[in-house]
């Protein structure tokens, strides 16, 4: 599923992005209650092998780069380890929902050709459609879908706080991963300035210990080209 047909438009809605078996499935002849949710599961999937542009931009090659999936199912565990105030479980939920809707809109970097009003207007389209999508399924599950994803967006909870945090940091950390496995090859400085985004004072800590561990990495590599 690739739906950035054109970034220089603001036309685009996620039905654009659907390929035919999956409107089959929603097309008002065959559908049935547990259609919509099939549907539903089908357009996920897509999470799982779509890379994320931001380290294919700079080189990381395709077949080593972390698919979508990858960096919410991690960001879901790091949600787990959240201070005991905090409700760890709805952090959970809004790792792995935050980024659903790339699902159809695709992962769109400020280096992409589309306004950060553009790729908030499609991602809101997107959402609003997989939990219309589902609800004839699960009424239930519809509305917390789309709340969880508000919450992410506008910050509005304690909880999607530190799942903003998280984001930032898996970030981080992966940065620091790939510098580990092929040097310093690629420049990712620019994905550690990340850490100014950071508020929350248990994932700064977590952060600042791969900064510094990334500082060590970086000057014995240094060290060893000038050998």
């Amino acid at each position: 599923m690739n739906s950035i047909k054109d970034l220089s438009e603001n036309t685009w809605q996620p039905q654009d992005a659907l390929p035919p078996h999956i409107l089959k499935l929603i097309t008002p002849e065959s559908s049935s209650p547990i259609n919509y949710i099939l549907a539903f599961l089908q357009i996920i999937r897509s999470l799982k092998f779509q890379k994320r542009t931001g380290w294919l931009d700079h080189g990381i090659p395709a077949e080593k780069t972390e698919s979508i999936a990858d960096h919410m199912y991690r960001m879901g565990v790091i949600s787990m380890l959240v201070p005991k105030n905090v409700d760890s479980n709805k952090c959970v939920k809004i790792a792995i929902v935050h980024d659903i809707a790339e699902a159809l809109v695709g992962d769109i970097t400020p280096f992409g050709g589309i306004s950060k009003q553009e790729k908030h207007r499609r991602e809101l389209a997107t959402i609003n459609y997989l939990s219309e999508l589902v609800k004839p399924y699960d009424a239930g599950f519809s509305k917390e879908l789309l709340e969880l994803w508000l919450d992410y967006e506008e910050i509005r909870t304690l909880e999607a706080r530190y799942v903003k945090d998280i984001d930032k940091y898996e970030l981080i950390q992966s940065a620091w991963e790939y510098e580990q496995q092929f040097g310093l090859k690629h420049n990712l400085d620019q994905f550690y300035t990340a850490r100014n985004a950071i508020k929350t004072k248990e994932i700064g800590a977590l952060c600042d210990a791969v900064l510094q561990k990334r500082q060590e990495l970086v000057d014995e590599l240094k060290k060893a080209e000038s050998s």
